[in-house]
């Protein structure tokens, strides 16, 4: 338990960026997520469309520091790749 004002304060705040972190996570994943079910679906320009707009959301995460750049980049690629793949 907190028990100094600073740490009182910190523990305040880690809570506020933990639900910040967690809102914009669970966004960028619904994202990933509309990409994986157009792939499924087999619409290559739902699927285009549906990268086209997780994108700048994936990115946003990066500058946001919800995830590491590397693994943006990765999850980008193969998303990527797939859709590519359909035509």
């Amino acid at each position: 338990m907190a028990n100094t004002p600073q740490s009182k304060k910190r523990a305040l705040q880690n809570e506020k960026r933990y639900a910040v972190n967690k809102a914009r996570r669970s966004r960028i994943r619904t994202y990933l997520r509309k990409v994986e079910e157009a792939i499924a679906s087999g619409d290559q320009t739902a699927a285009a469309a549906a990268l086209k707009a997780a994108q700048p959301e994936l990115m946003r995460g990066v500058t946001k520091g919800v995830f590491h750049k590397n693994t943006a980049a990765r999850k980008m690629s193969r998303l990527s790749s797939r859709v590519k793949a359909m035509a």
